[in-house]
């Protein structure tokens, strides 16, 4: 029996899922679908579906699994648009960095008998200096070495739940559960702060008299700190993913103006031996991080080993959900 898979968004995420999932292809069905036409066959042309549904509806409604890779502005839409045509039995995933307000959408939007989870994909540390973005930055081992968090709603089907980890293993990378609380503070940190960061950096120096000048002068390190706001996509929803998670995200900043306070006062009262104390720790702190980052043994380190499942046994375990009774909502 071929299992079906949608994949609704084929960026770098959406995409790469896609291509990661194309050594599976004699017992699953990828069926592709995004908001621009010529994206869409472009995914098909390279091998990242197998098929193109340029209708929504149709794209969902023979699907045993839905994957949202879309910006989370647009995840609400999509939700209320395709829950009346999914079948009993869908699992519906997002790879959106604010997981709290998804599942309250979820919750609202899924019928009775079909299943959300929260997937946060971390990429292969290959592919973090990489600049490109959009469907021409996937790659097939886009996750390879990395990890990806999964959260899910209270209540939800524990043969779910196992899907999501056998996904996670036909991605190759390396399944970590977290709450949906504690996913969302670890994003606001290490995620959206760094592009409001970006911002800020831009926002202060370009509107600023001197940036005539300056930006003939500006090299690596603005280019490096600023790079992050490369993907346009993204950054047309960048506020709303900092409003929906804006709990954590104010409280990140606090954290970030405390600091940045305690540097300002010790170059204004030439305070060296604190400035350069500052500065070793960040830089034995990233050193310490791009180690471990590069290693990727997690496993090793906190996580129980598991073996990596075949597409077998993620693909039967699938079919098995439609099998169990309707949970209570």
């Amino acid at each position: 029996m071929t299992v079906n898979i949608t994949i609704i968004g084929l960026g770098q995420i959406g995409g790469s899922i896609g291509l990661a999932l194309g050594e599976h292809t004699q017992k699953l069905t990828r069926t592709g679908h995004d908001k621009d036409v010529s994206i869409a066959r472009q995914a098909e042309k390279v091998g990242a579906v197998d098929k193109v549904a340029f209708n929504l509806i149709s794209a969902v409604s023979d699907a045993d699994l839905v994957i949202l890779a879309i910006p989370l502005d647009q995840i609400q839409d999509t939700l209320e648009l395709i829950a009346r045509d999914l079948k009993t039995g869908a699992v519906v995933m997002d790879t959106g960095p604010v997981k709290e307000q998804v599942t309250h959408w979820a919750i609202d939007c899924l019928p009775e008998g079909c299943y959300y989870i929260g997937l946060t994909p971390v990429i292969n540390p290959n592919y973090l200096h990489g600049v490109g973005a959009g469907l021409q930055a996937a790659q097939a081992d886009l996750f390879h070495d990395g990890l990806v968090a999964i959260a899910s709603p209270p209540n939800t089907s524990s043969e779910a739940i196992r899907l999501a980890t056998d996904l996670v293993g036909l991605l190759g990378a390396s399944p970590f559960f977290a709450d949906i609380l504690e996913i969302d503070g670890l994003m606001a940190a290490t995620h959206l702060l760094p592009q409001i960061m970006a911002a800020s950096l831009i926002n202060a120096t370009v509107d600023q008299p001197g940036w005539r000048e300056a930006k003939k002068i500006a090299g690596r390190v603005y280019a490096g700190v600023t790079s992050s706001l490369l993907s346009e996509n993204e950054m047309k929803s960048l506020g709303a993913t900092a409003v929906l998670g804006r709990k954590n995200v104010v409280r990140v900043l606090d954290n970030l103006l405390a600091v940045l306070q305690s540097f300002r006062d010790c170059i204004d009262q030439e305070d060296k031996i604190s400035l350069d104390e500052m500065f070793e720790r960040a830089i034995q702190g990233r050193a310490q991080w791009w180690v471990q980052r590069q290693a990727a043994n997690w496993k090793a380190e906190e996580m129980p080993v598991s073996e990596v499942p075949t597409s077998g046994d993620m693909l039967g375990r699938l079919v098995g959900i439609r099998k169990k009774p309707k949970p209570q909502k």
